[in-house]
């Protein structure tokens, strides 16, 4: 068990509480008053019980987080004993660099992560003392249920600093992936650059807002929960992805320049997965069972998705024309 202080009480700095209560930690919640936490943590213990009732916490977790998650009076009372500090303030720099020099006085050896989604973590770290132990720790909304979690050093950050951050994001059974301190980050890097492409798409009347999100949805989005894009681009064939920006060329010579990684790769006769060797390394006799391994993600994602139906975005409205059209 390890104590783990949580400044900023919100959703995300709750959903964080949740996840790391529910792995067996004890988690103190603080923010601008002592009120304001413990109104947090009355939202958080509801939110919890509503979520057991629902199937999407084992039973006994609503029990686990009245134990394991407490209110603190103030910001310097949660992180005084704590062995892990994470930031959850709004995303202003200015609060977030008076609320992490009050964490790092009030204790100088604690790991801290901020949980920032866009702000360089070097520029953070300016107010923290000892600040070899910053780091960035940044979690998706909502925290309880997107697995993926950036750990994002600084330059000085220590090594046992990371693996701390490291072991205590998998130890809740969420996915860590190291990323350096660059503007975006990666998830928010990869996610603009899709959104603003599919804004090119309506701009240019290529299709309409619903349709772009379906063909998402249905196509290379349904792939993504089990691969990333360098896996994808090896079982399709780096010399396709080849063909394919040189089509795109014609049209936008710029905006689809092929990737030097992957003309380099082409070069050596590095074809993906069909040859043996691509972005990502897998044992020849072991395609077969990364073929039978997609398939039966595929299909057991489609069942998934007849099993959920239709989101209130996609789904007529009661008594709407589709839904009486369907009668």
């Amino acid at each position: 068990m390890t104590r783990i202080a949580i400044v900023g009480s919100g959703y995300m700095g709750g959903g964080m509480a949740q996840v790391f209560a529910l792995a067996g930690h004890d988690v103190v919640l603080s923010d601008v008053t002592a009120d304001i936490a413990q109104s947090n943590l009355e939202r958080v213990r509801v939110e919890t019980a509503q979520f057991e009732e629902q199937g999407l916490y084992r039973t006994g977790s609503t029990d686990l987080i009245a134990a394991n998650i407490s209110a603190a009076e103030s910001i310097e009372a949660a992180v005084a004993d704590a062995e892990f500090i994470e930031e959850a303030v709004p995303e202003r720099i200015d609060i977030k660099h008076e609320t992490l020099r009050r964490i790092s006085t009030a204790n100088p050896t604690a790991v801290i992560g901020s949980n920032t989604s866009t702000i360089s973590i070097t520029k953070l770290s300016e107010p923290v003392v000892h600040p070899a132990r910053f780091l960035g720790v940044h979690f998706s909304n909502p925290a309880p249920f997107v697995p993926g979690v950036e750990i994002i050093p600084h330059a000085g950050t220590e090594e046992s600093a990371i693996r701390t951050a490291e072991q205590i994001v998998r130890g809740s059974g969420k996915v860590a992936a190291r990323v350096t301190d660059a503007t975006g980050f990666v998830l928010n890097r990869l996610q603009y650059a899709l959104f603003h492409e599919a804004t090119q798409l309506v701009d240019e009347g290529v299709a309409s807002i619903e349709d772009i999100d379906a063909i998402v949805r249905s196509t290379f989005g349904f792939r993504l929960p089990f691969f990333g894009p360098f896996a994808i681009a090896d079982m399709a064939g780096l010399d396709v992805y080849a063909f394919c920006y040189a089509s795109l060329q014609t049209e936008f010579p710029e905006r689809f320049a092929t990737p030097s990684i992957l003309s380099e790769r082409i070069e050596k006769g590095e074809l993906g997965t069909k040859s043996g060797a691509g972005f990502r390394s897998i044992d020849p006799e072991r395609i077969g069972d990364l073929v039978a391994y997609r398939n039966r993600a595929y299909a057991k994602m489609a069942e998934l998705l007849e099993e959920l139906g239709p989101s209130p975005f996609d789904a007529p409205e009661p008594g709407g024309d589709e839904d009486r059209a369907s009668r």
